[in-house]
């Protein structure tokens, strides 16, 4: 059985407003991962990203850069029990 993990990740900086949610759930398709992403009411973006250790890991580090147009000034990571997620979803 494969491990899975689940991280919540809030973006920081300008990420709102430039295909952030939308290049998101592209990489998550690439990256093989389950979850949702979604803008805040204070500016940030909120990521739930889940599947193995080392696919989550690459979906940090496109959260911590970001797509063109984006410019991310910090990246909140915590670690939340997997629920199943296999397919990605963009919320609000």
């Amino acid at each position: 059985m494969t491990t899975r993990v689940r991280r919540r990740v809030r973006v920081h900086g300008r990420v709102q407003g430039v295909g952030f949610r939308w290049a998101t759930r592209e990489a998550a398709r690439r990256a093989g991962v389950g979850g949702v992403v979604r803008n805040l009411p204070d500016g940030t973006v909120e990521a739930e990203v889940e599947g193995s250790p080392d696919a989550v890991d690459a979906m940090l580090a496109f959260l911590r850069q970001g797509p063109l147009g984006a410019h991310v000034t910090a990246v909140d990571v915590e670690d939340v029990p997997p629920v199943g997620d296999s397919s990605f979803d963009v919320s609000g």
